[in-house]
């Protein structure tokens, strides 16, 4: 009778492990809001934290040193000492290159269109089914992006059923009043990033996303020159995206989280694969040209 209550906890337990797709560290910070009694921030970090980290987002069990590393930094600006809080989110995720201790950015954005109702001691409730908070609704978002963006880069458009499932968060959150959900919030935003990420006219950023990672910086861990050559190759793609639409909000996320990369990845090229990079980098990713400049020294 002990033995097979001693299976019973180790399966609950094996599954409570398994359940966990997300490895998040979250911080709330509020710099700018006065008072001593912040404790509300507190819980609102600790619940934040049992969402990401609690709950199931793929479809595939995940081992506890296969989690995906992610950071949420929530930087309280109002509070109106209450529930109501306004601020902005930095969200940041990594996938491990094979072969290596290096960590390579897939996502690192900014969403300045942060605001929610939460109470002391709440806890943070989501469905896919319908719109229940704003708190919920964008860390599912992001949580679907981040396991997204990491499928992608594993498997070629591996990630699609996690970005139709941000699509739906999109899609449920139309029935509120918040910022940054809908197509006329501006350009840059959660509805142009799930846009984009669904729309066919960005899956050879996709698809490039894949080459870069699986057959460029997984490779370059045992062969250096070979990895680089392959990235060097996909170059052109970048090119073709951007004729096709300037300023989307996809290829804006990819070079932020690509640009210092890509400039530590052709450092060490030979001058003539160093300078065609270059060349690419400057035309389809202006706004960090001054990185890529430095490619010619």
């Amino acid at each position: 009778m002990k033995k097979i209550f001693l299976y019973m906890v180790l399966a609950l337990v094996g599954f409570r492990v398994s359940a966990q797709d997300l490895n998040a560290r979250v911080q709330v910070l509020s710099p700018k809001i006065q008072g001593s009694n912040k404790r509300i921030f507190q819980t609102l970090e600790t619940a934040m934290k049992d969402f990401l980290n609690g709950r199931k987002w793929s479809a595939d069990p995940i081992l506890p040193q296969e989690r995906i590393d992610c950071t949420f930094v929530l930087n309280i600006t109002n509070w109106d000492g209450s529930s109501n809080f306004s601020g902005e989110l930095q969200v940041q995720s990594s996938r491990p290159v094979y072969s290596s201790t290096y960590s390579s950015t897939l996502i690192n954005i900014n969403d300045k269109d942060i605001d929610f109702i939460y109470n002391d001691g709440q806890t943070i409730d989501y469905t896919d089914q319908s719109f229940q908070s704003n708190l919920s609704s964008i860390m599912a978002f992001y949580a679907y992006i981040i396991v997204g963006l990491d499928y992608d880069t594993f498997s070629l458009y591996g990630g699609s059923p996690y970005f139709a499932n941000a699509q739906t968060v999109i899609n449920n959150a139309q029935s509120g009043s918040y910022r940054g959900w809908k197509a006329f919030d501006g350009n840059v935003n959660r509805y142009w990033l799930s846009e984009n990420l669904n729309n066919k006219l960005y899956a050879p950023l996709r698809s490039f996303m894949y080459d870069y990672h699986r057959n460029g910086l997984d490779v370059m861990a045992d062969n250096v020159a070979k990895g680089r050559k392959e990235i060097t190759s996909i170059l052109p793609t970048l090119q073709q995206i951007n004729r096709q639409r300037v300023g989307s909000m996809f290829p804006l996320v990819f070079y932020t989280a690509k640009s210092d990369e890509l400039v530590s990845l052709y450092g060490k090229a030979d001058p003539q694969e160093r300078v065609q990079a270059m060349n690419i980098l400057l035309q389809v990713d202006p706004a960090n040209g001054n990185k890529y400049q430095t490619l010619q020294k």
